[in-house]
């Protein structure tokens, strides 16, 4: 704790931030593999029923129409075969109707190094057809848990290499961060201190610094051998040199504002007021404290309060550095002190820098993790529910009722397919280098292949399709894997907003050099002003019910699939409550040919023409 006190304030943040990281991925990774082992021990209990299942059916089979003096040989001749074949069976033991042991496998040398984790039973039933079915006997099966335990350790490494490698990440980032951005203000501090002391000549040493900041010291340093030179002038030469100084302050690319000790402003550059949205006029000679920005907000007051509290021995090895929102910007802030030859402090300067991307980016960021979290957290729970519940009633259920648990597990698993599928698509075809290979194809037939598979989804909400095809579209060079996916977007997107019992037109034909596919449904439709952010990364257009689930990346990928990829164009028109029309245009070979023919176009895919 004392080391800690004797921190500076960036440093503390710099550790805490370290510290508060390593926590919250410590306990993300500990959730994530206590729900990883929960979900297989559930899925492998299920195995072990079906499993037990089976083996039941089989030795009914078996057995069926054989002398009871051979039964017993028979069942042990196949269940060892079963043992043989398969390392998580510790044993397998057969009950007549009244429970007695027909045969049992533990007493086999076999079975005796081998220790059952889990136990299934399952009834052997011998099905009358139009009668009641006769219990025979029950077949008992011990599982070892050989495989989970070989997935748990394999999905412990990846989680502990995923999450350390993340760690040292986001802590390599900080520490980066803060290094680089005030390292460079830190040394023009360094350099102004010296001239302000009288020390005309100091060279600032610009290995290292960027290409702006380079020109900076250079001017510095020509400044400041200039001062040596013209020491001993007149005040006419000082004030000439003093407004080359202001000179580069103005041209610094970051915002720049210079205050005496009494925060009044004596020197703001062009970006800085830019950043502030007031010209030099509002802002010079004034107490920089009270600066409003253009919501009314007084945004330098607090910090400026705690930057004077701070001992300034602490400021002259680390400037306060800290965000403020400024009229709808998020500014990283540098304050550092500025002293005279004797000691004396005489004001500071502050140092603005524009990081509201960065800060969005990072929102958005966490919001499709949040996003992520939330849609895989359903689909599991909802796995976990059902399987849960034929574990422990299933045998209380009819056949109709397994089927339709079974059916709603098999629509959530294909659910987490499809999200898994678009975070790993969103980071292929976002990657700079990355090139598709293209065949010629005919756009007719893969536009019935997603139609096909869409029925299914469909016939869930009693929609309908309306098919209206161009005859004789001519191939174009297409990856059908990108479009397909594309396409089968556009078409889930339709089903997800279209009312019960309602049509969805999909329509494909040429105009001018182009193949135009649309899907229009006759749902809640888009706002004017959501239609413009609708295919950007993350975005999603809530419904009045926050019914629509989904990553927000369905339709980002359709317009990287197809403008990045293919060429082409993405495009949607819609009204509120008038339904949407989604469309995509694909060109034609003759005009990927133009395209080609022009000096600045470069090809975005590779065409697979079949040659070895």
């Amino acid at each position: 704790m004392k080391i800690f006190n004797r921190m500076s304030a960036q440093k503390r943040l710099v550790t805490l931030g370290l510290f508060f990281s390593t926590v919250l991925i410590m306990l993300i990774s500990s959730m994530a593999v206590f729900s990883i082992n929960d979900s297989l021990n559930t899925c492998y209990r299920y195995f072990g029923h079906a499993l037990s299942k089976s083996l039941a059916i089989e030795s009914v089979e078996l057995t069926k129409g054989l002398p009871a003096d051979t039964i017993c040989n028979t069942l042990r001749t196949h269940a060892l075969f079963m043992l043989e074949a398969n390392d998580d069976m510790a044993f397998i033991e057969f009950r007549d109707a009244k429970a007695n042991i027909i045969y049992s496998s533990k007493k086999d040398d076999m079975c005796k190094k081998r220790t059952a984790r889990i136990t299934v039973s399952a009834p052997m039933l011998n099905i009358q057809p139009q009668a009641k079915h006769v219990l025979l006997g029950s077949v008992t099966i011990g599982l070892t848990g050989h495989i989970i335990d070989e997935i748990s350790a394999m999905t412990k490494l990846s989680l502990t290499i995923a999450f350390l490698i993340a760690w040292l990440t986001i802590g390599l980032i900080i520490i980066m961060n803060s290094i680089i951005a005030t390292r460079e203000v830190k040394n023009l501090y360094e350099g102004v201190k010296k001239l302000s002391s009288g020390e005309f000549g100091y060279k600032l040493n610009s290995i290292g610094t960027s290409r702006e900041i380079r020109e900076l010291y250079k001017a510095f340093n020509d400044m400041s051998e200039k001062l040596h030179s013209y020491n001993e002038s007149s005040i006419e030469s000082l004030t000439l040199e003093r407004n080359k100084f202001e000179a580069i302050v103005m041209s610094i690319a970051n915002g720049v504002i210079v205050c005496d000790s009494v925060d009044t402003v004596l020197l703001v550059n062009e970006h800085a007021q830019h950043l502030l949205a007031a010209s030099e006029k509002d802002i010079i000679n004034t107490n920089l404290q009270q600066y409003c920005d253009t919501n009314g907000i007084i945004a330098f007051k607090s910090k400026l309060e705690e930057f004077k509290n701070t001992p300034i021995v602490d400021m002259i090895d680390k400037p306060l550095e800290f965000n403020i929102e400024v009229s709808d910007k998020i500014l990283k802030t540098v304050i550092s002190p500025m002293f005279l030859n004797s000691g004396d402090y005489v004001g500071y300067i502050v140092v603005l820098i524009d990081v509201t991307k960065e800060v969005e980016m990072d929102r958005l960021r966490s919001q499709f993790i949040s996003n992520v979290s939330h849609e895989l957290r359903t689909p599991v729970t909802v796995l976990r529910s059902y399987s849960d519940t034929l574990y422990n009633l299933g045998n209380e259920f009819d056949y109709e009722t397994q089927k339709e648990f079974i059916g709603i597990m098999n629509k959530e698993i294909i659910r987490l397919h499809d999200m898994v599928n678009d975070i790993l698509d969103f980071s292929r075809y976002e990657a700079k280098n990355v090139k598709l290979e293209k065949d010629m194809c005919n756009i007719s037939a893969l536009i019935q292949d997603c139609i096909s598979r869409a029925n299914i989804l469909a016939e869930e909400k009693s929609l309908e399709f309306i098919v209206m095809i161009e005859p004789d579209l001519p191939e174009i060079p297409i990856n059908y894997d990108s479009i397909n996916r594309a396409v089968m977007n556009l078409l889930s997107n339709a089903i997800k907003y279209s009312p019960k019992k309602t049509k969805i037109k999909v329509k494909a034909e040429k105009i001018k050099d182009y193949i135009e596919i649309t899907v229009t449904d006759q749902g809640p439709g888009i706002s004017e002003e959501n239609q413009r952010k609708v295919f950007d990364r993350f975005f999603r257009v809530e419904t009045s019910a926050h019914t629509v689930k989904g990553t927000g990346l369905g339709l980002h990928l359709v317009k990287i699939s197809v403008e990045k990829h293919h060429s082409g164009q993405v495009f949607v028109n819609s009204k509120s409550g008038e339904g949407s029309t989604f469309g995509i245009r694909l060109p034609l070979i003759e005009k990927i040919n133009k395209l080609e023919e022009e000096e600045e176009y470069t090809p975005k895919y590779q065409l697979n023409t079949g040659d070895k």
